[in-house]
């Protein structure tokens, strides 16, 4: 059999906390490098160390970036776990693993398989010989499967000895520890009978050029920073620390004037009630302000939305999915917050939700919250998920705003004198437009009929307690032509038609399923079984979807949570179609594969 060019899915199973993240980093810039088209996914535990951790690359030709379900070349490097990972190579994949590490690698209930190659890597031998310190032995085995695994799959010795020398050269010290043992792994492999038809990289020139290393959580920092963030209160939690962190050591660059005064606040605050009230605290005085949590943090932000909702105060909310519910599994993804999310709070609420389902579009959908909270005068989420923010992907560079940021309909003290001249008085929520949004003013204005009184109680135009039926009524009545109002305005939908002949179903994707439905779309054409895709973008949702839903005689809604909550939204607002829409649900925390894809659109029925 010939062997495969530059398609190859790799797994590494380490134990978490001995270093093998920066082994699995500079592996992966080493395949950047080359200029071949990959993804980076890790999978750890939610401890700091001890447990399992797995790193998966994936190399494709054709770019296809998402998980798959077998591997071709695994790594299996942690003895607690190596029965298992063996049986997760392919058959007639590669089984790379440590002859000399503790605990016998075969036994009797758990014989070698004899459908697969083995490589016997000896690093804890190797390393033994060669590094004088015991405590360092254990990081640096790691970089003796780096180079084992560049000679094994053709990776130019050169290119690690240059990703090296980037990552760890200005210490001389350990450079050369690290490169050594990449060398020990690099010429034992080379040492080997390696299997003819095992997969080969070559690297294709310019073939990255362009192009940007980052993760969601980064996307949606710097993104946040170009939509005029100056306050951020919050409190970390697991998988959106980052995105905080990130902006921790960049803003100041943008926010701090030549004298050293800051012109931003970031506020760790004691809890999630308080950072989510400090950030509509913030919105509401003409800030632009944020926050950014995950579902245990969403749940207690609960009360807080609400109030930010009905008094109409702008704020952003980035929420980083994992999953749930309580504690769940905090480091492995999920699309579960969706209903959270879009009805967050008590009483009638409607949320507006970004959806963006690569690093351009969380950057873009990151800054562009900002404008469409100050719009619409009321919280934005922007909903991403832990396989987006936490993994390292390649990506397009950022494109700024192309244009200036819009705060809406604010009323300058200009506005409201001529306004007093005209005989008329400033009423806080008296919205006379067809999309309900009523001007606004914020403190500090000098005009004398700029101020109001802001209550989460019931209350007027005019911003007076009332508990008048007619008066709340027709305030709720306003708040909800916003949301009908948002569904032309926020990101449209974008469809993807069939190809290879009519589609004989579509599908609708969103945030991190999107490109598993992008491969499994091509596999499915190349089965005879053509679709068409609608890319979600926002909720509420775009009459566009409706249309798409009309035009097919069964469209799929792919999302990763138990219940359907996307799918549920759909019929919901059509339900003339609802009998056309089926849910396909991948809800294990693992970031979903165009296989499963497959598999369950099938058992669903309409396809084949």
């Amino acid at each position: 059999m010939a062997p495969k060019i530059n398609d190859v899915n790799i797994t590494i199973a380490t134990e978490n906390g001995t270093g093998s993240a920066s082994a699995n980093t500079v592996l992966f810039q080493s395949l950047f490098r080359m200029g071949l088209p990959c993804s980076g996914k890790n999978y750890f535990p939610s401890n700091i160390q001890g447990l399992p951790t797995w790193y998966q690359i994936r190399v494709s030709a054709q770019g296809f970036l998402c998980r798959q379900d077998t591997t071709d070349v695994m790594v299996a490097f942690n003895p607690v776990t190596f029965h298992r990972d063996m049986n997760r190579a392919a058959p007639g994949g590669i089984v790379v693993y440590d002859s000399a590490a503790p605990n016998p690698p075969f036994t009797e209930k758990s014989p070698r398989r004899e459908d697969i190659s083995w490589l016997d890597l000896p690093a804890t031998a190797l390393v033994r010989e060669q590094v004088k310190i015991p405590q360092l032995r254990a990081k640096l085995a790691n970089m003796v499967y780096v180079g084992g695994a560049a000679a094994l799959l053709g990776i130019p010795e050169e290119v690690v000895v240059a990703v090296l020398q980037n990552h760890f050269g200005k210490n001389k010290t350990v450079l050369e520890s690290n490169l050594q043992c990449v060398k020990l792994g690099f010429d034992h492999m080379n040492t080997q009978a390696l299997p003819a038809d095992r997969p080969q990289l070559r690297a294709i020139p310019g073939g990255n050029e362009g192009k940007i290393l980052t993760d969601g959580n980064a996307a949606a920092a710097y993104g946040a920073i170009w939509g005029g963030a100056s306050v951020v209160a919050w409190y970390p939690i697991t998988p959106s620390s980052s995105v905080v962190e990130t902006m921790m050591a960049a803003i100041p660059a943008w926010r701090t004037d030549p004298a050293g005064k800051n012109h931003f606040a970031i506020v760790q605050a004691e809890d999630e009630i308080a950072s989510i009230t400090m950030t509509l605290g913030a919105g509401w005085a003409g800030a632009r302000a944020m926050t950014a949590t995950s579902g245990p943090g969403l749940s207690l932000m609960q009360e807080g939305l609400g109030l930010a909702y009905f008094t109409e105060s702008p704020c952003v909310v980035f929420n980083v999915m994992r999953a749930g519910p309580s504690t769940g599994l905090p480091t492995r993804t999920q699309q579960s917050d969706i209903s959270l999310m879009h009805q967050g709070s008590h009483g009638d609420t409607k949320h507006l939700v970004l959806i963006p389902h690569d690093n351009p579009s969380i950057f873009e959908m990151g800054w562009r919250a900002f404008d469409l909270a100050d719009r619409f005068q009321q919280p934005v989420f922007v909903m991403m998920d832990l396989d987006q923010g936490m993994n390292i992907s390649i990506s397009d560079p950022f494109q700024p705003p192309d244009q200036p940021m819009d705060f809406g309909k604010r009323l300058s003290d200009q506005d409201l004198e001529n306004l007093t001249r005209q005989g008329g008085v400033f009423r806080r929520y008296a919205a006379t437009d067809p999309d309900g949004i009523a001007p606004r003013t914020i403190p500090g204005q000098t005009h004398p009929g700029s101020a109001y009184f802001t209550r989460g109680t019931g209350h007027d135009e005019a911003a007076k307690y009332s508990e008048d039926a007619l008066v709340y009524e027709a305030l709720l009545d306003r708040l909800r032509k916003k949301y009908e109002h948002a569904r032309g305005v926020l990101p449209q939908p974008v469809e993807t038609p069939a190809q290879g002949g009519a589609a004989q179903a579509g599908i609708i994707s969103f945030g991190s399923s999107a490109e598993p439905v992008r491969e499994a779309r091509h596999l499915l054409a190349a089965q005879g079984m053509p679709t068409s895709h609608l890319l979600l973008r926002a909720l509420p949702l775009s009459l566009l979807v409706e249309d798409f839903i009309a035009r097919h005689p069964v469209v799929f809604v792919v999302e990763q949570n138990r219940d359907g909550q996307m799918t549920q939204i759909i019929r919901d607002d059509f339900p003339q179609l609802a009998p056309k829409v089926k849910s396909v649900r991948v809800y294990n925390g693992m970031p979903i594969t165009a296989g499963e894809i497959i598999r369950r659109l099938k058992k669903e029925g309409g396809m084949g």
